[in-house]
């Protein structure tokens, strides 16, 4: 059996652990949005984080990747399964004094392979530290994996290629111009759906 996902099962899986949640959200640039990605209701579940993280990995099975990296919440979860899926080392960054960092004892060798996985991305701001991180500690970055791209294809990380299993443009709205708000419709509590 292949570690492969479809998009549609990608989808799916996070529809059905209410990962991706319909309704009235304000995110946290403040612009409102119709959909939400509450990434820790798929990663609650071991089973369908390894399911996800496998194929993440089946991707990357024949590029050499010798450490997967991912930075501080999520990307912990996302790394160590990768990682245990393609049979390396997971590390993963988090800010120090603002700036994104490895701590811990976290090193590199000098032209070390590197996947970086994140889970959900709007602009890749995160990433692309995560990238500088990488290669200021002499790591190549082979790739970005990402369990969601919501950036509508408009998170792009220079010369290093990125993938995702699952691609979604979500429509985002200044608060004045929100169809939401001028029907009415209140904002929707996340962080608790009952499942």
């Amino acid at each position: 059996m292949s570690d492969a996902m479809t998009e549609k099962e990608v989808e799916d899986l996070l529809i059905e652990t209410s990962a991706i949640m319909e309704g009235h959200f304000l995110l946290t640039s403040g612009l409102h949005s119709p959909r939400y990605v509450e990434k820790f209701n798929v990663l609650q579940k071991p089973v369908y984080t390894e399911r996800l993280c496998r194929a993440m990995a089946e991707k990357f099975k024949d590029a050499n990747i010798e450490t997967v990296v991912g930075p501080v919440t999520g990307g912990i979860l996302l790394a160590h399964e990768t990682g245990k899926a393609l049979g390396t080392r997971a590390i993963f960054t988090e800010r120090e004094n603002g700036k994104m960092t490895f701590r811990r004892g976290f090193t590199l060798h000098e032209g070390e392979r590197v996947l970086i996985v994140e889970d959900i991305v709007t602009t890749g701001g995160s990433i692309r530290e995560v990238i500088d991180v990488v290669r200021e500690h002499g790591g190549i970055p082979v790739a970005v994996s990402m369990l969601v791209d919501r950036s509508g294809g408009k998170a792009t990380f220079g010369d290093v290629p990125c993938t995702a299993l699952l691609h979604m443009d979500v429509k985002t709205y200044k608060p004045e111009e929100c169809p939401l708000c001028q029907a009415g419709a209140a904002m929707t509590k996340r962080g608790r759906t009952g499942k």
